[in-house]
């Protein structure tokens, strides 16, 4: 649908700010998360603006502040999605599952529509249709989308998405690799003030982010912040945020609030 209306509306004189996936990788469109990337909006020759997608959103919030501090080098990223990212459906072959499981049943395989293993009580490898390489589209966007709207276009990036039997909000493990070295309290200290992004990071206390933290919730939640053992220059973190707010609807709205 978008690939058939968005360039009619945009010609007659709209500004389109589309939530597909269609125009994300157009060289022509601008991919915006305003946090991350407001001045991209200027730079529209074809009248649309895409918003990115959730997953992708919700990653760079954590990431955007690290960045402007340290320069972001690479992303290795594990992601945790819940089902109402596949729609009203999702969570309801949730529910149902839960309450067979509850009452003592078993699922059967007619239960099983929206994704091809039961999700209750189980997580599931696998978010959109796998490519020739091994990785999934929706791992994919995290990598090109992330060189876009960071204009790195070098930046490594790899990432595994998983379904999990969650209702509401998305939460990504993070190591991140920097040019410069990194101090964690300094990075902590980066969230304070960020407008749509909080640092919630006293584990002794086990105080940290999770998706009920932020389910119908605007802002995204970091923590976890920790320096990675493996690589140098690097942190290990935990982000949450609700993909259907800021991760859709919301960042959508926000682009509208830029456009001039």
């Amino acid at each position: 649908l978008s690939l058939e209306y968005a360039p009619s509306a945009a010609a007659a004189g709209a500004v389109v700010i589309d939530n597909s996936s269609a125009f994300r990788m157009d060289d022509e469109v601008p991919l915006v998360v305003p946090e991350v990337n407001p001045e991209a909006i200027k730079d529209r020759p074809k009248n649309i603006i895409a918003n990115p997608n959730c997953t992708t959103i919700i990653t760079l919030m954590a990431l955007a502040p690290l960045h402007r501090l340290y320069g972001l080098k690479s992303i290795i990223a594990s992601s945790y999605q819940a089902v109402s990212g596949s729609g009203a459906q999702g969570i309801i072959e949730l529910d149902e599952q839960i309450k067979v499981l509850g009452a003592g049943g078993e699922v059967t395989d007619d239960m099983k529509n929206v994704y091809p293993c039961q999700i209750a009580s189980n997580v599931i490898p696998h978010v959109d249709a796998f490519t020739e390489n091994g990785y999934t589209k929706e791992e994919l966007k995290m990598l090109n989308e992330s060189r876009k709207i960071l204009d790195l276009p070098e930046l490594k990036v790899t990432c595994t998405c998983v379904r999990v039997p969650v209702h509401r909000s998305h939460s990504v493990s993070v190591t991140a690799q920097f040019e410069k070295p990194v101090d964690v309290d300094e990075a902590r200290a980066a969230y304070a003030g960020c407008p749509g992004v909080d640092a919630k990071d006293d584990p002794e206390n086990a105080v940290y982010p999770v998706p009920l933290d932020t389910t119908k919730k605007d802002d995204c939640l970091v923590g976890r912040i920790r320096k990675d053992m493996v690589f140098d220059n690097a942190l290990a973190l935990w982000v949450v945020g609700d993909q259907v707010r800021k991760g859709a609807a919301l960042n959508a709205v926000q682009i509208a609030e830029l456009v001039e």
